[in-house]
């Protein structure tokens, strides 16, 4: 007999599917299909439900409904209904392993040298020691960038989330000087993309295929959060240094723990970059203390030009 949690589990997977597939198309994907049909890959991933709890689900389940309708430029510009995404980053879980940028690099197709996340050396005084801060856009409330765009490149979404339309972007990087934590990059030579890719048709959503003379920034993987999956900073962190979720359910998660947003940034002491500049960042931090790994360990993996000390 299964308990009371194996059933409830069950019962969020199912629900979890059946919105999926009631979300991306009329046609019920699993019409014509036994449930023996459909063989397991071995291959999980996690997924957050509606009430925080984590979702282990067979990869095979997940097989997109072919055909799926793309979202249009102005659904993309809009956002999720109903949510406020965060992101949180525990300082001392970062050992500067470097996972999340190959990861982010990879999903968005960026090229070599371009890193929308940056893991500073950093140190506050002379007296204290140092350590690793993982650095990505803010996707603040009150976004200096966003004021800056002549042509309406950079908005902000009703999810929290500042996107770049790259149709839009002339190039000026108003938005780049705007930017007071120095996270935006700009695509000085063409991308070099698999055939796939450069291909499809162009999402600010997915921020993807990148285009040539355009910025580009961390954009907390909107597309992976509409299908509720975590962003790939996140999912590919070993450390759990990364926690996303979504402020309206006071939720965040690295995938592995949930933790209730308020609690956490209240008993740990949380805190905003640059606080008094009035951005308002959705990018909480939580201080290096009762480290996991010493600073020293992850010199090996260190970028030069990424050391700062203030």
């Amino acid at each position: 007999m299964e308990d009371q949690s194996s059933s409830r589990r069950k019962f969020l997977t199912t629900g979890l599917l059946a919105t999926v597939a009631a979300g991306c198309s009329t046609k019920n994907p699993f019409d014509g299909y036994a449930p023996g049909d459909i063989k397991a890959s071995g291959e999980k991933v996690k997924l957050l439900s509606v009430d925080g709890e984590i979702i282990e689900i067979d990869k095979a389940f997940l097989k997109p409904v072919p055909n799926l309708p793309r979202l249009t430029n102005s659904e993309e510009r809009k956002g999720v209904d109903g949510k406020k995404f965060v992101m949180v980053i525990d300082l001392s879980r970062c050992k500067n392993v470097g996972a999340c940028k190959t990861a982010c690099n990879h999903a968005h197709g960026l090229n070599p040298g371009q890193n929308w996340i940056k893991v500073l050396s950093m140190q506050d005084a002379e007296q204290t020691a140092p350590y690793w801060q993982p650095t990505t856009c803010m996707h603040c409330d009150e976004p200096p960038c966003v004021k800056v765009c002549p042509v309406d490149a950079t908005f902000k979404r009703q999810d929290g989330i500042v996107l770049i339309d790259s149709d839009r972007c002339i190039g000026c990087r108003f938005c780049m000087a705007a930017c007071p934590y120095t996270t935006r990059v700009f695509n000085w030579d063409e991308p070099v993309l698999e055939p796939a890719v450069a291909a499809q048709p162009y999402s600010c959503e997915t921020s993807m295929p990148q285009k040539i003379g355009t910025v580009s920034k961390c954009d907390f993987c909107p597309d992976m959060a509409r299908k509720g999956e975590l962003p790939h900073c996140v999912s590919a962190c070993p450390n759990g240094v990364f926690m996303f979720g979504d402020m309206n359910e006071d939720s965040v998660t690295n995938g592995a723990e949930t933790f209730q947003f308020s609690e956490l940034i209240k008993e740990k002491a949380g805190y905003r970059l640059m606080e008094d500049l009035g951005t308002k960042p959705r990018v909480y931090y939580l201080p290096p203390v009762n480290r996991n790994f010493p600073f020293e360990s992850g010199l090996e993996n260190q970028d030069p030009a990424n050391k700062q000390t203030h």
